[in-house]
Parts: structure tokens; sequence; C-alpha cells
């Protein structure tokens, strides 16, 4: 855990369904059959404890991913995303954010990862900015697989295949409890405990080194248990609208080596 606990300004936070690209992406190679093959290693963010790897097909604007994570608080819903935006980067896991004992808010991380452009739902979920919070058909439990082929509006399919995207998982139980609480409120709705919303693991989805696995999961897969905590988050799901998880930062969080 972090050592140093100092208190931050709060951030002026505005949901937007998309943030400029900062920075400019390494172009995208197609395989041998047209699409573009997309991985990305995921790292713990807050001391979650949570790993895993995605794999992405992109074939003109359908994207097919996969998603194998473990590590996740058991029973609990995960919301789980493509982030476009900032520059296109996961945070600096030891950065200082503005939530428990210095952790990291969804805010704190979007000049790094953006806003949400594709929710990482299980099927039939919507899978737009608007779904960020469709806490009923997003995985549940300790571990993740999941698969799942998505129609992309084609400036995400351009972003994507630019290596613009940031794949993000959501749900940190800080102090341990079992569940999502705290008195720490989340950064995107105030009637939410911000470990529900705060990013477990990040990884950026690149140009893929690697193929994606032969033998898939289930379409659509991930666990549908989890219903005592998904409540909770079902509260301010409604109020949040389209791009919830679309926020930006006024200004990027200083972190303890004065990144």
């Amino acid at each position: 855990m972090r050592t140093t606990k100092k208190h931050l300004a709060p951030l002026a936070i505005a949901a937007i369904v998309g943030l400029p690209v900062a920075v400019a992406a390494p172009a995208s190679a197609d395989n041998h059959s047209g699409g573009t093959e997309l991985s990305a290693d995921l790292s713990q963010l807050n001391d979650s404890g949570v790993s895993g790897t995605a794999w992405g097909m992109l074939d003109g604007n359908e994207l097919t991913i996969q998603i194998e994570a473990q590590g996740l608080l058991a029973e609990s819903p995960h919301a789980q995303h493509i982030h476009i935006g900032g520059d296109n980067t996961c945070p600096d896991p030891n950065m200082e954010g503005s939530g428990f004992e210095g952790a990291i808010r969804t805010s704190d991380a979007a000049g790094s990862y953006g806003g949400v452009k594709v929710s990482l739902t299980n099927e039939p979920g919507q899978t737009g900015p608007e779904a960020a919070l469709d806490v009923e058909n997003f995985p549940a439990g300790e571990t993740v697989d999941y698969e799942r082929t998505i129609e992309l509006p084609q400036d995400v399919a351009q972003d994507i295949k630019a290596g613009n995207g940031v794949v993000v998982l959501h749900g940190v139980d800080h102090n341990d409890s079992g569940s999502y609480d705290g008195d720490q409120e989340s950064d995107l709705d105030p009637s939410l405990p911000s470990e529900a919303t705060d990013p477990a693991a990040c990884g950026e989805f690149n140009v893929a080194q690697m193929n994606m696995p032969q033998d898939g999961v289930a379409t659509g897969g991930g666990s549908t248990q989890g219903t005592e905590n998904a409540g909770a988050l079902a509260m301010g799901a409604a109020a949040l609208g389209a791009g919830v998880f679309g926020i930006a930062a006024t200004r990027r969080r200083s972190t303890e080596d004065g990144r």
C-alpha cells in the first residue's frame, strides 16, 4: 500500500462521449486474413492483485474480443471497457490518486486512458458508452472468461486499429471487507462507493505480438453471480447517462516521483 496519504483537491468532472487523441499511436499491421490482431497485458492498479490478458481480432468494424483475468473481488460485478482518449495509455500504477489512501479513481486516470468508447458487457447488453454501468450484464466474480463479437462505430474501429484502445477493468476492495463499501464516494456518482468504480486493471490494446486463443470461451461469457453488490451499483446507473465513464480531469494528477 502507499505510504503517503496526502489530501488532494477535488477534480472538476464532466461526462463526455470521448476525449481527443493527444499522442500519435503506432500504425497497425493487418494479418494475412485482412483483420488486425490486438493484445493487451492487464496489470493491476490500486494494488488490486488483478492480472490477465485481452486479445482482439478487428475485421472491418467488427471486433471479436476475449478477456481472461483473475484476482477480482468475488461475488461482485466488474465493469470492463475499452477506453480511448487522453494519451491512450495506462496510468502509472504508483500515481497518487484522490481516493482511499491515495487510490486512483476513474477521473484521476482519464488523462491517460480517456473515456469509455466500448462497454464489454455480456450478451445481450448494449456495448456503447451509455452501457458503461450496465451492472447486470457485466461479468462478476474472482475470474473473467469473456468473449464477444461487437459491431463498432467506424471512428472507434479506426482508433482501435491504430492502437489507441485501452482495456480497463473496474472494481476494487480497498478495505478487504469482501464487498463494495466504505466512506469514499465514487467520482462518477456520489450514490456509489468509490470501490465500485475505481480501476482494478489496465492494458494498452496494441497490435498483437501473439495469436488469439483458438479454443475461445463461450460468447458473452463471465459469471452472473454477484447480485448482492450489483444492486448497489444499479442505484446510480440511470443517473449517469451516455458516456458515464467518459470523463476528463481538468488537470493531470501528480505522482509521488514527480511524473
